[in-house]
Order: structure tokens, then C-alpha cells, then sequence
């Protein structure tokens, strides 16, 4: 009898197991077409400048501001809605939306346009994560919840490699081609076809999203004085912060100048590369996406293996500490690839650069998972990816277009300003997730003292 209730038991939990891996494999996909609509655009930057007149600092801002701003400041909206209402729902529509406008940058004619469409892509993106990453707390228990992040992260350098790879055959496909008609469209551009054929096919993935997706009974809530769950409000959650104000100090803005250095890498690295070595977008785009299928990928899976790793010591900073040892490992060849001659040779000291660049995509998520309780925690996410996403993406790949433009006055030194930038946030990050470690132990023992 009792081995037939076991037996029934183990049946149950490894469906249950191979459910939670289901949602995590459709969250990367959701992430993966995420990162595809985002990131094609900066293989485009010479087209697009060409055909709208753009300066490097305005590009960055249609690549960074534009999409930075109304991804950070939904979040938090759409971060509170996930804390209390359905999470699938959200990201479902958050897809659609996201997917949508992304075809409408292929329609736009003038940077406004283009502007406007792309606050649409943050907008729509801004629901993803932080539900994501509440959901995944819930189906995952501690020391296995770093390789179930680690799993949805590779998605963003997954979906940036096939942006680049597919954005270099489609350019290549039609570079011969002035004008493309399309029916109901007109005459558009190459580079406008490229943005309507990558962002449609997200639609479906939204509908796959709300048809087979229910939301996991949430975890590990707090109760009130008469025992129930206590009502969520983002005055609770700066509340919390507020009472772990250094760690979570240290944390985000730690983890923001660490993702600092790797939007920068994603931004910029393609213009380095036609400028300094004369490569053709599809060149360009070809290197790079086998780049960050390889080095970013292995990179985000290496640092959520070494998180657990870590937790299994019993090491309460795992995060932190995971997060100064890819710093220590990402600065040199961050400094270094943009400045030697030959291609060889910066390829080669790339390939480190992404593969440490990627390790705060994991594990800054997992810090705030494992700290926070389960009510706040899709609205805590959204604070960190409010700041992070201004500062690293708003502020930091414009920080690159600016001294390119208004200090060295020159577009062929995009390097030297991406080394300048990179190397400076790797300084930065290190110092507080170097102090936060101690502060983030402290959090832990005091609101998980088991």
C-alpha cells in the first residue's frame, strides 16, 4: 500500500518537474523573440542612419532611451498587477503587445516614428521578466532556482545571437534591393522588412503562452496578525527595501554597472566591427550571433551552476560572490578586444569579454528571489530592471555614442569609447557587489534565519 502511494507520489512530482522545465523552456522562447525584436536593430545602425539621417547619438537613443525608459517605468505597474492577479495572462499579452510593435518599427519613415514604435517594445517587454522570474520562486526550490534562471536567461543571448544571424542573412538576402513591395505596404525598405518579418511571429508564441500556461500556486507568502496573506502594495516592497537598503543598494546598482558593460558589448560592438575592420553588416552579424550563441550562452549557464554551487556550500552571498568573480574575469578583455590591430586577435579576446558579461543576468535575479518575499518579489525585480535598464541601457550606450561624438569627434573610435565605458562600470560594479556580499548575508540570515 504504501509503496503504491510512493510510487503515485514520485509520478506526480516528475510531472510536476517536467511541467516546471515546460514553463521555463516557453519563458526562454518568449525571451529569446524578446531579444530578437530589441537587438536587431544595432546591426542595422548603417542603413538606418543612412536612410533617416541619424547621428551616433541618435541612434543610441532610439536603440537605448527609447526603449530603456517604457521598459523600466512599466515594469512597475505590471510588476504590481503580477504580484496579485494571473502571471501567464500578463506575459501573454505583454508578447502580443511587444511583437506587434516591433512590425510597426519596420513601418516607421522618420526617427520619431521609430522612436514611438520602439517605446511600444518596451512597453510590451516590461511584462515578461519580473512575472517570470515570480513563477519560477514558485516552482523551484532554492538551490535548483540559479539553473532554472540561468536556463531563461541564456534566452537573451540566445535570441541576440539569432537577431544578429538572421538580421546578416536577411541584409544580405535583399541588399540588392533599393525598395520591396509589399501588399497593403507599398514600397519599404530592407531594413524595415527585416523588423516586420522578426516581429510577427511572436503573436503565436503569446497564444501558446495562454492556452497551455496556468499560474503556480505562489510560495512562501507572509501572514498577517490574523493569518492571512498579507495584501500587496508597492509601499510594502520599498518598504522591505528600505529596512535592506545597502544590500540592496550594492546590489542593484552593483549589478546595473556590471550590466552596464554588457549592453555596451551587445550595442556597439557591431559598428566597431564595420568601422575599425570594414566588415559588411552580414559579416558583422554572422561573427557576433555565433559569438553570443557560444560565449554568452555558456557564460549565463556557467554562473547559475556556480550560484548553486555556492548555496550548496552554504554561502548566503552566493549571488554577490558570483558577481565579483565574473567582474575579476570580464575587465581586461572588456579593455582589450577593441584595441589590438588585427580581427583575429579581437575575436578571440571577445569570446571571454561575452562570456563574463553575461553572468549578472542570472544571478542578479536570483539574489532578489531568493531575499524577497513571495508577494514582492515581481515588484522588486521590476525596481532593479527600472534602474538597471535606465542607467545600463538608457545611460550607458548613450554614454558611448556621446564620446564618440562629442569628445573624439570621430565615428571610427566607437572602441576606444565602448573600453572607456566598459571599463569604468567593471570598476564600479565590483567595488559594491565587493561591499555587498557581507550586507546580502546579513539579509538573508535575518529574514531566512533556517
Amino acid at each position: 500500500m504504501n509503496s503504491s502511494i510512493n510510487d503515485r507520489a514520485a509520478a506526480v512530482s516528475k510531472k510536476s518537474n517536467v511541467y516546471a522545465w515546460y514553463v521555463v523552456l516557453l519563458c526562454m522562447l518568449a525571451y529569446i523573440f524578446s531579444f530578437i525584436d530589441r537587438q536587431i536593430l544595432a546591426l542595422m545602425i548603417e542603413p538606418i542612419k543612412a536612410d533617416l539621417n541619424l547621428s551616433d547619438t541618435q541612434f543610441s537613443l532610439l536603440h537605448g532611451l527609447a526603449f530603456s525608459l517604457f521598459y523600466a517605468f512599466m515594469g512597475l505597474p505590471l510588476a504590481y498587477l503580477a504580484d496579485r492577479f494571473s502571471r501567464p495572462k500578463i506575459i501573454a499579452v505583454g508578447i502580443v503587445f511587444w511583437s506587434i510593435a516591433t512590425a510597426f518599427c519596420g513601418l516607421s519613415k522618420s526617427f520619431f516614428q521609430l522612436f514611438f514604435s520602439r517605446m511600444g517594445v518596451g512597453v510590451g517587454e516590461a511584462a515578461l521578466s519580473p512575472a517570470a522570474y515570480s513563477m519560477f520562486s514558485d516552482m523551484f526550490s532554492k538551490d535548483k532556482l540559479g539553473r532554472a534562471v540561468a536556463v531563461y536567461s541564456s534566452g537573451s543571448f540566445v535570441g541576440g545571437g539569432i537577431a544578429f544571424l538572421v538580421g546578416g542573412y536577411v541584409i544580405g538576402l535583399l541588399k540588392n534591393m533599393s525598395l520591396i513591395e509589399v501588399p497593403l505596404l507599398g514600397a519599404i525598405k530592407a531594413w524595415q522588412m527585416a523588423f516586420i518579418l522578426v516581429g510577427l511571429p511572436g503573436v503565436f508564441i503569446g497564444l501558446l503562452f495562454i492556452l497551455t500556461v496556468r499560474d503556480p500556486q505562489r510560495k512562501g507568502q507572509r501572514l498577517n496578525a490574523q493569518g492571512q496573506v498579507e495584501k500587496t502594495s508597492m509601499k510594502k516592497a520599498f518598504k522591505f527595501i528600505k529596512k535592506h537598503r545597502t544590500t540592496f543598494g550594492c546590489h542593484y546598482f552593483g549589478f546595473t554597472f556590471y550590466a552596464m558593460a554588457l549592453y555596451c558589448l551587445i550595442s556597439w560592438t557591431p559598428a566597431f566591427y564595420m568601422r575599425k575592420y570594414g566588415l559588411t553588416p552580414t559579416e558583422a552579424g554572422y561573427m557576433l550571433g555565433t559569438v553570443m550563441l557560444a560565449a554568452n550562452t555558456i557564460g549565463v549557464f556557467c554562473a547559475g551552476w556556480l550560484n548553486d554551487w555556492f548555496i550548496q556550500k552554504g554561502r548566503k552571498d552566493a549571488p554577490m560572490v558570483t558577481g565579483v568573480i565574473g567582474i575579476v574575469g570580464l575587465i581586461i578583455p572588456m579593455i582589450a578586444f577593441t584595441q589590438v590591430s588585427e580581427l583575429w586577435l579581437s575575436v578571440t579576446l571577445l569570446v571571454p569579454a561575452m562570456f563574463f558579461a553575461s553572468f549578472p543576468m542570472p544571478i542578479s535575479t536570483t539574489a532578489m528571489q531568493m531575499l524577497a518575499p513571495n508577494q514582492l518579489r515581481a515588484q522588486i525585480s521590476a525596481v532593479f530592471l527600472l534602474i538597471s535598464n535606465l542607467v545600463a541601457v538608457g545611460i550607458g550606450t548613450t554614454l558611448v555614442a556621446l564620446i564618440t561624438d562629442k569628445i573624439f569627434g570621430n565615428p571610427l573610435m566607437v572602441g576606444m569609447s565602448l573600453s572607456i565605458v566598459g571599463a569604468c562600470s567593471c570598476v564600479v560594479a565590483f567595488i559594491l557587489l565587493k561591499k555587498g556580499c557581507k550586507a546580502f548575508s546579513a539579509s538573508m540570515q535575518q529574514e531566512h534565519p533556517v
